[in-house]
């Protein structure tokens, strides 16, 4: 096993100010591209349910092509096969759409959930059919969706790895230019960048777990 050496944590401490660049660059794609992916993937997912059969036929068929397609053909594409010049707005627009496609999911099995009765309710009331969906029905579907967008959330965090494809210099690939530099400092280089993973991964998660106790729905339970 090789050793963790004190002179190997000074490697990465002296080049914290290069790899702190990475962490940025990865969190600010991780939260442009989960952004893209809601802008896109709720709608869809509420087409899916309340579209008519050509509507949701083709949201339904768009959705399987990018949650078949590997993320770095995506990114591929996203960068070589459009007009975008810009890599990191390659990678959010190839990050966000593979994201949409599987948020299009999570929020499709939310609006589900919501029973009938409610719709039914909000229509007898005098709502259009449009405003009890989105008064009644987006809002419990989106606090049911909470549990399902944490595990997204942590799919594209991992997923900012594979920008390298077209030269993002994210957390990972700046990790791999220190250690090729320093092959003594290998190991301490990838525990830092699991830690950076980690953290970031964690607080999301706890931060998500909290918004979604304050929004839970009220279970009408007395005590």
């Amino acid at each position: 096993m090789t050793p963790l050496l004190s002179g190997d944590w000074a490697f990465v401490a002296d080049n914290l100010s290069y790899l702190f660049g990475g962490i940025v660059l990865t969190v600010a794609l991780t939260a442009a591209s989960i952004l893209l992916g809601f802008l896109a993937g709720f709608p869809a997912g509420a087409v899916e349910v309340y579209g008519g059969r050509y509507a949701s036929g083709a949201v339904e068929s768009v959705g399987v092509v990018l949650r078949g397609t590997p993320i770095v053909v995506i990114l591929l594409f996203a960068y070589f096969g459009t007009p975008i010049e810009s890599a990191f707005a390659a990678a959010v627009l190839g990050l966000g759409l593979r994201s949409a496609a599987y948020q299009s999911q999570i929020f499709r099995g939310a609006i589900q959930s919501i029973g009938e009765g409610q719709m039914e309710a909000a229509r007898a009331v005098g709502m259009s059919r449009l405003r009890a969906i989105r008064h009644v029905v987006v809002p419990q579907a989106l606090r049911r969706s909470i549990p399902g967008f944490q595990n997204e959330f942590t799919i594209v965090l991992k997923d900012t790895s594979v920008a390298f494809a077209i030269g993002l210099s994210e957390l990972l690939t700046r990790s791999n230019d220190l250690f090729v530099q320093n092959t003594n400092a290998v190991l301490e280089v990838i525990l830092f960048a699991s830690a950076v993973y980690f953290v970031l991964t964690f607080a999301t998660n706890r931060t998500l777990d909290y918004v979604g106790s304050v929004f839970a729905i009220p279970t009408g339970d007395s005590t």
